[in-house]
């Protein structure tokens, strides 16, 4: 198993890519621990991880909230082995319709939510841990009304090479796993009505060159080769997952 023994903790772990990895991670061996938000869900989730795991709720636009997750990760398992900071969220809106609260909500999840992340989950990591961040197609491709959420996920992949090159002396790697269309609820949460969300998920779909939307479980894949020593020597890079949406 690539992760046996592993304690692996996973922001935005209760649905979407952050549960197919929390699945994933657990059936390759590790000890996880999922964060979230949604309290049924992580019920829901407890149940799924049995006696080794966790799970935890919390709110990471609250520094505090994030101490409190890694004190309990601490007193319970004593480190790290694994960080996949993967909560997000998106909010689509014209350029004229954004709002200063959009802005806001969006740049303290997915930036300063995910950075305090690292910066405090980092001193439970020792030399050969791994840290994997989400970012997303939209840090490459320029979408009409999606302009802050891919300004933050821009922000995350100069992150896994900024932090990539501070962390790289310790001996922890940081690499980035970038979705393209996924089928997860995360599209529905954008603020769009059924019949735009309809629209948009057909327009996009008919730009990706395999012609479908992927699996959550397929980015999960592609998070745990970063994860695991599989990658042992791949830092600071992008692992690409769009049906080759921002490659061709």
């Amino acid at each position: 198993m690539k992760l046996n023994n592993k304690i692996a903790l996973v922001t935005g772990g209760t649905s979407g890519i952050g549960l197919a990895a929390v699945t994933l991670f657990r059936r390759e061996g590790a000890k996880v621990v999922a964060v979230g938000t949604d309290r049924e869900r992580l019920k829901q989730v407890e149940t799924q991880l049995g006696e080794d795991g966790l799970a935890m709720a919390a709110n990471l636009r609250r520094p505090a909230e994030i101490d409190r997750v890694i004190e309990v990760v601490r007193d319970r398992y004593g480190r790290v082995d694994v960080l996949f900071a993967n909560a997000g969220l998106g909010r689509a809106a014209s350029l004229e319709a954004v709002t200063e609260a959009d802005l806001d909500e969006q740049f303290e999840v997915n930036v300063k939510g995910l950075f305090f992340t690292v910066q405090k989950a980092v001193p439970l990591i020792a030399r050969g841990g791994s840290i994997v961040l989400t970012t997303s197609f939209l840090n490459t491709k320029g979408t009409p009304g999606l302009s802050i959420l891919s300004a933050t996920k821009a922000a995350v992949r100069s992150l896994a090479r900024t932090l990539g090159a501070e962390l790289a002396p310790r001996g922890i790697r940081i690499n980035a796993v970038s979705p393209g269309p996924i089928s997860t609820p995360f599209a529905s949460k954008m603020g769009l009505s059924e019949q735009e969300l309809k629209a948009f998920a057909e327009g996009v779909e008919g730009q990706v060159p395999l012609q479908r939307f992927g699996e959550a479980a397929e980015v999960a894949r592609a998070a745990l080769f970063l994860a695991s020593d599989d990658s042992s020597y791949v830092t600071g890079t992008e692992v690409v997952v769009d049906g080759g949406l921002s490659q061709f």
